[in-house]
């Protein structure tokens, strides 16, 4: 079992910009020394929910400042940028690296972003599977071409190309966010593993899983692949000498970020959007997730990974909204939690 930080570098009420930013680099930090195996970023725009708006820029800082661990996006927006583009980033991080980089994508959601950036609502809504084809593409060969009305170009050369890592790896890890059952067959059908998100509990990401082993098998891909596919579950977790400990910290400060950061959502053609209350959505989530005892949040970990199969997870581990108390549970979660796993 592997189990890594999930880092948003959100902005809790009260907080600067910058403060978020410094926990955000300061948990990454704090992650590799505590022995933890994975740190991923996720990524938002114009929003004090995370404050990171470009994942694979702070991952490429996060890569050079650790030697151990693995760094991902979680995710990196596919529809606001140009997949080539991306592809040229993502590949040379992972060179650089030494390979210890992993490329988690999205389609986000019908933000403004859409907007800003000039690539239209059609990206989001239709255009996820062509991007994402080209850009693995692009990780894959060594020179590509463009041939469809959206993305058209001359063949072009792959630089610098993944496969001249010093690790030998082809090219690096691409995992695709999930939220439905069209993009878990979307991902299945590419062989490429799956992120799942930390609003669903273990019996639909069960489900989940195994539509994708299934839509994996019609696809043709091997026993093996799909047995050895390592799909990511995001949660939260949060680590006390009593469980009840750790929720009434979570709850003192989690509604208040859900709440200022998830109303700056703006979408870009005026769409209704349902909002969820950020008391029982925070209940919602200390119930699913490791927030615990030591003894507790290993338990809830070898559940979850039994039920679904999954052995990845990226754990929310800056709930307190303050950065002592982000680094200790980092450290407890390192120290305490993960030698009951191994």
């Amino acid at each position: 079992m592997r189990v890594g930080s999930f880092v948003l570098a959100a902005q809790f009420p009260g907080q600067g910009q910058g403060e978020a930013l410094h926990r955000a680099v300061r948990s990454a930090e704090v992650a590799e020394e505590a022995g933890l195996d994975a740190v991923w970023l996720a990524e938002h725009h114009f929003v004090p929910y995370g404050t990171c708006p470009s994942a694979i820029t702070l991952a490429a800082l996060l890569l050079g400042r650790t030697r151990r661990i693995r760094v991902g996006t979680a995710v990196s927006v596919l529809p606001t940028v140009h997949p080539v583009a991306l592809g040229e980033q993502a590949a040379l991080l992972h060179v650089t690296s030494g390979g210890r980089f992993s490329l988690g994508l999205g389609r986000g959601g019908p933000w403004v972003d859409l907007e800003v950036f000039g690539t239209g609502l059609d990206a989001y809504e239709k255009g996820f599977p062509e991007s994402l084809d080209l850009l693995v593409r692009w990780l894959r060969e060594p020179s590509v071409a463009g041939s469809s009305e959206r993305f058209a170009f001359r063949e072009v050369p792959v630089v610098p190309r993944p496969s001249e890592a010093l690790t030998g790896g082809e090219s690096p890890e691409v995992v695709v966010a999930c939220t439905s059952p069209a993009s878990v067959r979307l991902a299945a059908e590419r062989g490429l593993p799956m992120l799942l998100g930390m609003h669903v509990g273990d019996e639909e990401k069960t489900e989940m899983v195994t539509l994708w082993r299934t839509c994996a098998r019609d696809a043709g891909y091997s026993p093996e692949a799909i047995a050895d596919a390592a799909h990511v579950s995001a949660g939260i977790a949060q680590v006390a000498d009593r469980r009840t400990d750790a929720v009434e910290m979570l709850l003192k400060a989690m509604p208040g970020w859900l709440k200022q950061g998830l109303d700056a959502h703006v979408t870009v053609d005026g769409r209704a959007r349902s909002m969820r209350d950020p008391v029982a959505y925070t209940e919602l989530l200390c119930g699913l997730h490791p927030v615990g005892t030591p003894r507790l949040c290993a338990d809830r970990l070898a559940a979850t990974s039994e039920r679904t199969g999954i052995t990845r997870f990226a754990l929310l581990t800056e709930g307190s909204g303050d950065l002592a108390a982000t680094e200790e549970n980092v450290r407890r979660l390192g120290g305490e939690v993960l030698p009951r796993l191994r």
